[in-house]
C-alpha cells in the first residue's frame, strides 16, 4: 500500500463508503487530471464517465475555467453576502434568469444542492404559513425519489440506504408511486403512454391538498433510484395539478440541469416552469461548491415587507454568493453559448446510443437500456422476462465497478444499474473504450 494510501485510511472517513472495504480495496489517488481523464500516482489512467459524480462538465482542468479562477482569485474571493454584492453574482443571477424557465426571476444563492432542497422546502411552507394557508405544512414526493442527505431533504427522499437510520428525525411526508417506465403496469411504451401513473399523485391530491405545501420532483430522470426516466407529459399533468389547488410545484434539477437531459434543463421537454427550481452540481462545471434557488416573483412578494414583520426568509450561508464560484459559474455558461454545447450534445447522445444498442444487443443480463440527453443507464436483470434484478447483498454493480477500474473507466453504479453520465468533452474513441470496457467488465463478472 502506498504511504499516501495508509494515510488517507489513518485520517479520512469517505462519503457513501463502508470503510471496511477499502481495507481490500484502498483508495485510489489521484496526482492529475485532464480532459475526460484522472490519473492516479502510480500512472493509471481512468475515464471518468460517471463526471466525477455528476458535477463535471467540460472536462477536468479546463483552461478557460482555471483562467476564470485565476482572473477572479487577484480581484475578490469572498465576502458576506448579507447587505454586499459583486459583479461575479449580479450577472450569474442576470444570465440565470435569462435562460431557466419562464416566471422564475428571483434567485436565492446557497452552496451545495441538498441545502438549495434544504431552502425550498422552507421558503415553501414559511409562503403559506404568512399567506393566510397554515394548514399547509406538508410535502409530497415520489417513490425512490432523492433530493439530498440533509435532514429536509431525506425527509423528501424515498432511498432506504440513505434514510433508513434517521426516520424518528425526519418530518411527516406523502409519498406517492412514481413512474416506473421499464416496470410500467399499464403496459405502456415511453412514446404512447399518457402518464397514466400519474393517476396516484391525482389521487392523494384531491384528498390531502388542504395540507399539502408543496411538491417535489426530479424532472424526467430520478437518479439515485436508478436513472428511471419517465415522459414529459407526467409533468405537464403536474404543472395543472399544483397550480389548481395552490400547491408549489418544486423542480429538483441538480442533477439533470444545463444540458444532462439535451436542454438547458429538463423541465423544457415538458415546456412548463415550476414555483421553485434547485440547481447545482453542473452550474460551476465541477470546480466548486455552488447552488440556487429559483422562485416566482408571487413567492418572493410574500417575504417584502417592513422588517418587524417578520417575513423576512431567514436562511444565510458562509460562503453564499461566493465570489469564485459565480466566477466560474458564469464561465460555465460562455462555454455553453461559445462551443454550441447543446448542439454537440445531441450528436454525441446518438453515439452512445448507436454503440451501446450495438454493444449489448440480447446480452442475457441487461433487461433495458434507457438514455436521454447524455445520461444513459444498463439495468442488470437476473431474468430478462420477469425483470427480476440481483439481490443488493450479492453487490453485483459494485464488483462490476472494480474489475471495470483495472479497464480504466470509472463507472459507479446504483445497484443494479450501471449508468454513463460522462462529461460534455467526451470524443468519440472515448465513448468506444466507454462501451467497450463496460460490456467486457460486465461479461467478466458473469464469465460469459
Amino acid at each position: 500500500m502506498h504511504e499516501l494510501q495508509r494515510k488517507d485510511l489513518q485520517y479520512i472517513w469517505h462519503p457513501c463508503s463502508q470503510m471496511k472495504d477499502y481495507e481490500a480495496f484502498p483508495p485510489i489517488i489521484i496526482k492529475n487530471a485532464k480532459g475526460p481523464y484522472l490519473y492516479d500516482i502510480d500512472g493509471n489512467r481512468y475515464l471518468d464517465v460517471i463526471s466525477s459524480w455528476w458535477v463535471n462538465l467540460f472536462g477536468h482542468c479546463n483552461e478557460r475555467i482555471n483562467q476564470a479562477i485565476i482572473k477572479q482569485i487577484n480581484q475578490l474571493e469572498h465576502t458576506i453576502f448579507a447587505n454586499f454584492s459583486h459583479k461575479p453574482a449580479i450577472e450569474l443571477a442576470e444570465r440565470l434568469i435569462k435562460i431557466t424557465p419562464e416566471g422564475l426571476n428571483k434567485i436565492f444563492f446557497s452552496d451545495n444542492g441538498s441545502s438549495a432542497v434544504e431552502n425550498a422546502l422552507k421558503l415553501s411552507f414559511q409562503y403559506h404559513q404568512q399567506t393566510g394557508n397554515s394548514s399547509k405544512t406538508r410535502f409530497v414526493a415520489l417513490s425512490d425519489a432523492y433530493h439530498g442527505e440533509t435532514i429536509g431533504a431525506l425527509a423528501v427522499g424515498d432511498i432506504d440506504l440513505y434514510k433508513r437510520i434517521y426516520k424518528p428525525l425526519l418530518m411527516e411526508t406523502h409519498k406517492v408511486q412514481g413512474p416506473d417506465c421499464y416496470r410500467c403496469p399499464y403496459n405502456k411504451c415511453r412514446k404512447s403512454c399518457n402518464a397514466e401513473c400519474f393517476s396516484a399523485m391525482e389521487k392523494l391530491v384531491l384528498e390531502k391538498h388542504s395540507e399539502i405545501a408543496g411538491i417535489i420532483v426530479e424532472p424526467l430522470i430520478q437518479g439515485a433510484a436508478g436513472m428511471k426516466i419517465y415522459p414529459p407529459i407526467y409533468l405537464k399533468k403536474l404543472r395543472e395539478l399544483c397550480t389548481a389547488y395552490n400547491i408549489h410545484f418544486i423542480a429538483d434539477e441538480i442533477a439533470v440541469g444545463f444540458g444532462r437531459t439535451g436542454k438547458m434543463f429538463a423541465c423544457e421537454h415538458a415546456n412548463v416552469s415550476p414555483d421553485i427550481m434547485c440547481i447545482s452540481k453542473g452550474i460551476t462545471a465541477g470546480y466548486m461548491p455552488l447552488s440556487a434557488m429559483l422562485m416566482t416573483d408571487e413567492i418572493y412578494d410574500a417575504f417584502y415587507s417592513d422588517y418587524v414583520n417578520l417575513k423576512a426568509f431567514m436562511d444565510s450561508h458562509s460562503y453564499t454568493g461566493n465570489a469564485m464560484a459565480c466566477a466560474v459559474a458564469c464561465e460555465t455558461l460562455n462555454i455553453f453559448e461559445d462551443e454550441r454545447i447543446l448542439e454537440k450534445n445531441n450528436e454525441k447522445s446518438k453515439i452512445i446510443k448507436e454503440m451501446v444498442q450495438s454493444a449489448f444487443h440480447n446480452h442475457p443480463y441487461i433487461g433495458e437500456f434507457r438514455q436521454l440527453g447524455m445520461v444513459g443507464a444498463l439495468e442488470l436483470v437476473k431474468n430478462q422476462q420477469t425483470k427480476v434484478g440481483f439481490d443488493w447483498k450479492e453487490r453485483v454493480g459494485y464488483k462490476i465497478y472494480q474489475i471495470a477500474l483495472k479497464k480504466g473507466l470509472l463507472l459507479r453504479p446504483l445497484g443494479n444499474v450501471i449508468y454513463f453520465m460522462p462529461p460534455y468533452v467526451i470524443e468519440k474513441e472515448d465513448i468506444e473504450h466507454m462501451v467497450s470496457s463496460t460490456l467486457s467488465s460486465i461479461n467478466e463478472y458473469f464469465r460469459i
